[in-house]
């Protein structure tokens, strides 16, 4: 199950731009929290203590327990806005959740026994991963903080649908619909005669263009050198 986190927050008494834009200068990160048929709360939380929680790597799949002004409220992390050059966060949604809320999370997906599996040491097959994080819906307080997929025994052709992989108790994938794929086994890239033929092709092509631009740069230089002496 993943940890529950916890963060320190003050209500934030303006919104919009212009405030908003005031507490990330003071090394705060505007927030809200919504949901739960209550009314949603404007907030803003320290930036070093919300990097911390980010770089956890399970932020997003993690109840978030939100202590605001002395008050604390459960939460589920929905959104955090970025800034496109510094990355830095620059807004934050929590989802208020109640201890046994049923949610919806992306958990990720971790393969484990790949020495134990011909189809990759053996054959040398390539693992290609189809689906990095499996939808779920889960209790909030029994969130896995992955799924663990075992590769012993795995072939070249071998697909590990959602069918294959026993969830935690009280875990049910977020489609029904289908039997997704989660990962393939394939055969190994094999260069063929065509393959060759058409790196020998461009080697020679890239050789005689380089060729003629040399050729050409050396009839400028001397070009030039003529003009040069016509002109003495």
């Amino acid at each position: 199950m993943s940890e529950q986190l916890t963060l320190a927050a003050e209500t934030r008494g303006q919104v919009g731009k212009g405030a908003s834009r005031s507490l990330r200068r003071e090394g705060r990160v505007p927030a809200v929290i919504y949901g739960n048929k209550q009314e949603p709360v404007s907030i803003h939380l320290e930036e070093k203590a919300l990097m911390r929680a980010l770089m956890t790597g399970h932020f997003m799949n993690s109840t978030v327990m939100i202590d605001v002004g002395g008050t604390p409220m459960l939460t589920l992390p929905k959104d955090v806005s970025f800034h496109v050059v510094t990355e830095r966060p620059l807004h934050v949604d929590f989802l208020r959740i109640g201890e046994h809320t049923t949610v919806h999370v992306s958990v990720p997906v971790v393969f484990t026994d790949e020495e134990e599996s011909n189809g990759l040491t053996t054959g040398n097959g390539v693992l290609n991963v189809v689906m990095h994080e499996i939808e779920l819906v889960c209790d909030a307080s029994a969130i896995p903080g992955e799924i663990s997929i075992s590769l012993a025994g795995r072939e070249i052709g071998d697909s590990i649908h959602i069918s294959n992989i026993t969830l935690p108790q009280g875990v049910e994938p977020a489609i029904t619909d289908r039997d997704f794929t989660i990962a393939t086994i394939v055969p190994p890239t094999v260069p063929t005669v065509e393959d060759e033929e058409l790196d020998a092709a461009v080697a020679e092509s890239n050789a005689e263009a380089a060729a003629e631009a040399e050729a050409e740069a050396a009839d400028g230089d001397a070009d030039t050198a003529e003009d040069e002496d016509k002109g003495e």
